[in-house]
């Protein structure tokens, strides 16, 4: 490609007389190159257009895309391939994102992208709750995959806290409800939910009878944000991050649930409440907003939900229930139960899980390590140890301990020896033969006298 100076060189040369070849061995060119720009074919400064692959597809995705703005690139290359598209899959993708033919889903435009009305959010109006899955919990909470986290926070002031649960199941909602109602001073006039189905139908939006009780024993309203408006409790889903980022992200593996819940509850209180907000007399953290909301003091007693876990009982036919435990009867030891505990109750039920209550026992303080053991239990279990140790016959087997062959053992080795087959092992209520015709004798006149008189094969 000549530049414009050096097309300008060659038609003057040209004019004087020069030889193309001779332009071209002065401007280091190629022949063919300079006779193009002498003859018109290439201009200055335009760079000839090579054959696009990819244009005779074009059409053909932008349609695609335009009915279906969503439509995976796998699935768009699939129907290419068909249509005799020769090119990787990696180069549809680079062309779509080159050309800019995935046009943005209108119905899909995020809040940032489309106006959105400023929500007023006065003093002591409104709590936001929702859960939050947090993944890979310790393996010793016996939790599952998955950890859930109710968060409660106040839309004025933001002061947040939150309700370490091992499932979204109702009564683990009301549980985490009443707790952090509690642990924040009391009840504004609304909570508002998404619409999680232990709240309300998913498709209507219409409280469910069981939470509505739930409402009214609290004296609150409740609102439902419309579907795909997740922006309208956004107080609480700024929280979320915050707490998957600074507190679940490094929480340590060596700490149980209860550990954790406190571990929360100090993070709240050091971290999130000091944090400083604007206000009409400057700025000032977000525990002294939070004082200054007018709250409804809550009911004296939690709704009386009953919150239900799954454990297993250890060797020593314990139940581990809040940094606790907890004794049951010997039969269960190693045994999957289940733990009931009516919010309020100073008492919890372990039964089995089929349904049958089989011990009772009264709450200690949470996570004092203490060990409720009922007398019953402990007498039954130290029964079934001692019997357990007396049944076996002498001490157990050593794996470094010498056990030559015995009697039965030598005469079978000798016997083989012998190259005679031993005395096949006969059951104990069959005594062995003691005299001659009791034996079993082989005797080949018996077949010589069976085979006289045959002239056939049969």
């Amino acid at each position: 490609m000549l530049t414009q100076g050096e097309t300008v060189e060659a038609h003057a040369l040209r004019k004087q007389g020069w030889t193309i070849s001779a332009i071209a061995r002065h401007l280091g060119r190629d022949r063919k190159t300079v006779r193009n720009y002498l003859n018109g074919v290439t201009e200055p400064g335009v760079r000839q257009r090579e054959a696009d692959p990819f244009e005779p597809f074009i059409e053909y995705v932008t349609s695609r895309l335009l009915e279906d703005p969503h439509l995976w690139a796998q699935t768009l290359f699939d129907e290419l391939v068909g249509l005799n598209f020769d090119q990787s899959y990696s180069s549809l993708t680079r062309q779509i994102r080159a050309r800019g033919l995935r046009p943005v889903c209108p119905q899909c435009t995020t809040a940032t992208n489309r106006p959105n009305a400023v929500i007023e959010h006065p003093p002591g109006e409104e709590t936001q709750w929702d859960w939050l899955d947090l993944p890979d919990p310790p393996a010793s909470w016996g939790w599952g995959k998955t950890a859930h986290l109710l968060v409660g926070t106040f839309s004025c002031s933001g002061r947040w806290l939150g309700y370490l649960a091992p499932n979204m199941t109702r009564p683990q909602l009301i549980a985490g409800l009443d707790r952090i109602t509690r642990q924040l001073g009391g009840v504004t006039r609304r909570w508002r939910f998404d619409r999680m189905a232990t709240v309300c139908y998913p498709s209507s939006g219409d409280l469910t009878a069981e939470f509505a009780s739930v409402a009214k024993y609290y004296g609150v309203s409740v609102d439902i944000c419309p579907p795909r408006s997740g922006h309208r409790k956004g107080v609480v889903e700024g929280e979320n991050r915050s707490i998957a980022q600074r507190w679940w992200r490094t929480l340590p593996d060596k700490m149980t649930a209860e550990r954790a819940q406190a571990s929360l509850d100090e993070h709240c209180r050091v971290r999130a409440d000091t944090r400083m907000r604007a206000t009409r007399d400057g700025r000032s953290s977000v525990l002294t907003v939070a004082a200054s909301e007018p709250l409804t003091p809550p009911p004296p007693t939690p709704y009386p939900a009953v919150p239900c876990e799954p454990r297993k009982a250890s060797r020593q036919a314990l139940v581990a229930w809040r940094g606790n435990q907890y004794s049951v009867p010997p039969e269960l030891a190693m045994g999957e139960v289940t733990i009931t505990q009516r919010l309020g109750d100073q008492h919890i039920d372990i039964a089995t899980t089929g349904g049958i209550v089989i011990a009772r026992h009264r709450l200690a303080a949470p996570g004092t390590g203490t060990q409720v053991r009922d007398t019953g239990h402990v007498h039954a279990l130290n029964t079934a140890a001692m019997a357990a140790a007396s049944a076996t016959d002498g001490r157990p087997h050593r794996r470094k301990e010498r056990i030559p062959p015995g009697e039965r053992s030598q005469q079978a080795a000798q016997a083989l020896r012998e190259n005679t087959s031993p005395i096949p092992s006969r059951p104990a209520d069959r005594p062995a033969p003691t005299t001659a015709s009791d034996a079993v004798v082989i005797d080949l006149t018996a077949y010589e006298a069976a085979a006289q008189n045959r002239n056939t094969l049969l």
